[in-house]
């Protein structure tokens, strides 16, 4: 009796979950509103520039910048919403309305092990860390022919890792 009413209290102590879900889901919209909010203001500097036929300096690499930032806030929402997705599915109950009238998954956000929401999460965190390195790249300036050669090999760099990134992962059934 006690060994019934002490499993059933462990097995439902999982709900804790939710916490990370919820508050999951709510640092997603935050970032997506942040970063929305990024590109909102990136448009009205851009609009003011042009409509007053000012000439700011690195007025390119400001507006790159800004957009590519925000990209990066979309991208870790985007890790967000992954996480909450897959913890819920994994600890407390399959997502009914991400099937379709067939039956079938929405692949994108179904997670069926621990290890399958770490590759999800990890590819996503790789393309912040790009995005990253691109934002940085944009903003670095180039003086002479060894750096350049320094970029070029840290961009062939980056495209290796994705293409054996893009390889691993495809025998999921």
């Amino acid at each position: 009796m006690i060994e019934k009413f002490f499993e059933h209290g462990l097995w439902s102590s999982r709900f804790i979950i939710l916490l990370a879900v919820v508050f999951g889901l709510i640092g997603a919209i935050l970032l997506f509103a942040v970063a929305s909010f990024d590109i909102y203001n990136t448009a009205v500097y851009v609009i003011n520039t042009y409509s007053t036929h000012a000439h700011p300096e690195h007025f390119h690499d400001d507006v790159v910048g800004g957009i590519i930032g925000a990209v990066d806030l979309y991208l870790i929402g985007v890790i967000m919403l992954i996480f909450s997705f897959g913890i819920y599915e994994l600890f407390i109950s399959d997502i009914d309305p991400a099937k379709d009238t067939e039956g079938n998954e929405n692949q994108l956000l179904a997670v069926h092990s621990l290890d399958q929401l770490k590759d999800k999460i990890s590819k996503v965190i790789v393309m912040v860390l790009v995005v990253g390195f691109f934002q940085k790249v944009g903003h670095t300036v180039f003086s002479g022919a060894l750096e350049l050669l320094y970029l070029a090999l840290s961009i062939t760099a980056v495209s290796v890792g994705l293409y054996f990134l893009s390889k691993v992962g495809h025998h999921e059934h």
